[in-house]
Formats: C-alpha cells, structure tokens, sequence
C-alpha cells in the first residue's frame, strides 16, 4: 500500500501552529500597547480581543483535525480543518483591515499568517484529492 499523507502538508502545519503562538502574543501584546497609547474607545477594545481570542479557539481544532487528516489519511478530518481555515481567514482579515488601530507590525503578521494559511488550504485540497482517489 502507498502512502498518501502529504509531508509539505505536515510540516506547514506544525509551522503555523508555532507562528500562531507567536502571532498571538505579539497581537495581545500590540493591542495592549495600542489601548495604552492611543485614545483606544473603550466600546472597540472589547470586539478586537474577542476576535484574537475566538481565533485562538479556532485554532486549536484547525490544527489537530489537520494534523489528524493528514496521518490518518482521511478526507473528512483534512476538509473540517479546511473550512475552520475559512473561519481563521476571516478572522484575520477583520485584525488586518477592521480593527480600530491597525500598525505596520499588525500588516505585517496578518500577511505572514494569510500566507500559510493559502499555503496550507493548496495543500489540504491536494492532499484530499490524494485521499479520494
């Protein structure tokens, strides 16, 4: 038997898991910094860290059905965490264009974090293309 899991795939995904790590606590860190020197209105700090932290519990499963699909070379795991991608990709679009301060540092890891997110999706679909037939 041949083996149809994708090793790009695998180790994209234990990449961004560490970025995402990275990612997160430079963002808190920023939009610490960001209510403490702007005039941040106390009505918008709340949407901004509820949107990290619902990306933060996203993550978590994106990964691991991820991480799960593609060892176990099933097609269902790899394709929830591709439409939980969907979901992280919107949440961090909003960071990258919708939050009240938006910094070059914040461009900056959402265009990085964007990346592997398309990176990974390619990968996820080509690797559910692999496991179908």
């Amino acid at each position: 038997s041949s083996q149809l899991s994708s090793l790009p795939l695998q180790i994209l995904l234990y990449v961004n898991g560490i970025y995402y790590v990275f990612y997160f606590l430079a963002t808190l860190a920023m939009i610490i910094y960001k209510s403490q020197v702007f005039s941040y209105p106390d009505d918008l700090l709340a949407p901004d860290l509820a949107v990290l932290f619902l990306m933060a519990i996203l993550e978590v499963p994106r990964l691991y059905l991820g991480f799960k699909g593609n060892l176990t070379e099933a097609e269902a795991p790899l394709g929830l965490s591709l439409g939980l991608t969907v979901g992280s990709v919107v949440l961090c679009v909003y960071l990258l264009l919708w939050q009240t301060y938006v910094l070059w540092a914040d461009v900056l890891l959402n265009s990085v974090l964007l990346s592997g997110y398309g990176l990974e999706s390619g990968l996820k679909v080509m690797a559910i293309a692999a496991f179908v037939s």
